[in-house]
């Protein structure tokens, strides 16, 4: 069973706070004594050593000075920027739109390997025609009112899929439910030519490609959408924010789980069937 995705971020903070209270005890301060250093209420130490309040970086440079080891702050504060990063809000990462946002993930596409991914909502984006990224990406802007950038932003994911896809060393093991086959994604010709360009991409050397059949019976229950980027970092997806799992604990935990799913998938003429069938239904 995969944590919790927000336990890393929990895990990571907690971390942080238990330092501050070892620097706290290392000087021989009492949180007052320590407030009163710092010019603070005591409150806020407590809140700081309780993992209530992430610090800012004035916070871990006042505390640090307050116990005497100024040395510790830059460790400190990059490991707070370090928590802040696994857990994301789109709103965040969307408030000028959405091609850079796909623009960002250049980088881990292009030094990841193998990509392990479970999807039970939409397409991989990899595998995205540009029908469907026009409705997807058009939809996911509207409802976080984002600007509309659509038309730049699908170039992007289409020219980042079709580097990763199609050059270099990457292996792309992906699970689908089959009801992802039915949730229409723009008209029924969009959806049409997705479902005949998964066809098309089974054939492809590099890809994986396998359906989870709604009759399947399930060892485990269905969970959110989330990537495994070799064997070193996890994303998940949420209608929120993105929360980036690296603690090795819990990538293990997703790579569990995608090797559940994995035994109740079909692959090849049975995954071709369930394809067929269902644009075979949007006629």
């Amino acid at each position: 069973m995969p944590a919790s995705p927000s336990s890393s971020v929990q895990a990571a903070r907690k971390a942080i706070a238990d330092r501050l209270r070892e620097l706290r005890k290392d000087a021989g301060l009492t949180g007052r004594a320590l407030a009163e250093g710092a010019g603070w209420y005591k409150s806020k130490v407590s809140r700081l050593e309780n993992a209530v309040t992430p610090p800012s970086d004035d916070d871990i440079r006042r505390w640090c000075a307050a116990c005497g080891a100024e040395d510790e702050a830059p460790d400190l504060i990059a490991a707070v920027r370090s928590a802040d990063s696994m857990y994301v809000e789109w709103r965040r990462v969307q408030r000028t739109g959405l091609r850079r946002l796909q623009e960002s993930y250049v980088p881990l596409y292009e030094r990841t390997r193998v990509f392990r991914t479970y999807c039970a909502n939409v397409v991989p984006g990899v595998l995205q025609t540009r029908g469907y990224a026009t409705a997807l990406l058009g939809s996911i802007s509207r409802f976080h009112r984002t600007p509309d950038d659509v038309a730049d932003a699908v170039e992007a994911r289409l020219a980042r899929s079709a580097r990763v896809v199609h050059e270099g060393d990457h292996r792309f093991a992906l699970l689908l439910k089959e009801s992802v086959l039915r949730h229409r994604v723009g008209d029924a010709e969009t959806m049409a030519g997705q479902l005949r360009h998964l066809l098309t991409a089974m054939a492809l050397p590099s890809v994986s490609l396998g359906v989870i059949p709604s009759s399947a019976e399930r060892r485990m229950w269905m969970i959110e959408t989330f990537t495994v980027y070799d064997d070193a970092q996890a994303e998940v997806e949420l209608l929120t924010a993105r929360v980036n799992v690296t603690a090795p604990t819990e990538v293990r935990q997703y790579l569990s789980a995608f090797r559940e799913f994995s035994r109740i998938a079909v692959y090849g003429a049975e995954a071709r069937d369930l394809i067929t069938t269902a644009m075979d239904a949007l006629l």
